[in-house]
């Protein structure tokens, strides 16, 4: 229920959109685009039913983040949020950035958020949250669910 009222009141408030036209750097404005992406793709993934466990989680020395994690019935998901502003024909989408490299980053985060939790087996997968943000309209969202599988163990 909670889920469903504060997803109500984020999907609201981003029915102009996640980004913002024009006014600041280019880094600035894609860093809030990102932080209210991310803060969209939580309440949006409470509404579809997970239960969020995590989010932002790293490891000192360690490169790489997992933007959220959470259980989806059974079954543990890393879910990485990619942001991007107007994207549009022949720009790549926002899934297209979880690379090779960035699979493997993801991977190694997981395997250390499974080791610090003593999570010795569950089922996960990894899931890739696409959010469109364009200025003045409201965000595109795709949940691609199992997104990618690498070996865990």
């Amino acid at each position: 229920m909670l889920a469903r009222v504060m997803f109500g009141i984020v999907n609201f408030a981003a029915r102009k959109g996640l980004a913002e036209a024009g006014g600041e750097a280019p880094r600035m404005r894609a860093r809030r685009a990102g932080i209210r992406g991310e803060t969209y793709a939580y309440w949006y993934l409470r509404r579809q039913g997970y239960v969020m466990v995590a989010r932002n989680y790293t490891v000192p020395g360690v490169k790489g983040e997992i933007d959220m994690a959470g259980y989806d019935g059974p079954v543990l998901a890393f879910v990485e949020v990619k942001t991007r502003s107007a994207t549009g024909p022949g720009q790549p989408r926002p899934e297209d950035a979880v690379d090779a490299e960035k699979r493997r980053h993801l991977a190694r985060m997981a395997r250390q958020f499974l080791r610090s939790r003593r999570i010795g087996t569950a089922a996960c997968r990894f899931d890739v949250l696409a959010i469109e943000a364009r200025p003045g309209a409201p965000p595109e969202v795709r949940l691609h669910k199992g997104a990618f599988t690498p070996d865990l163990h």
